[in-house]
């Protein structure tokens, strides 16, 4: 996670996102730009508790909502199992 993303996710602020997490200005202000997933964590966390949801990272190649339930009204193929396991002779 980016820091920019992380302070977004926060409220948009360092001094908010310090807020969120209980720590100071200067320990968000000296946050590398590639976060470390210890603190990567504690966002996520602290988003959690603040909003209820975790967010969702929005990904260009996944499908849209209106894919996702055109695929589910579509029945898709099972491949089919062998019960032969732990059958006796």
């Amino acid at each position: 996670m980016k820091k920019s993303q992380a302070i977004e996710l926060l409220g948009g602020t360092v001094p908010k996102a310090a807020e969120a997490l209980r720590v100071t200005y200067q320990a968000v202000d000296k946050w590398p730009d590639d976060l470390p997933l210890r603190i990567s964590d504690r966002v996520l966390g602290a988003y959690t508790r603040l909003h209820g949801a975790v967010p969702v990272a929005k990904d260009p190649d996944a499908p849209q909502p209106a894919e996702q339930a055109a695929n589910a009204a579509t029945p898709q193929e099972q491949p089919a199992t062998t019960e032969a396991a732990g059958q006796g002779a």
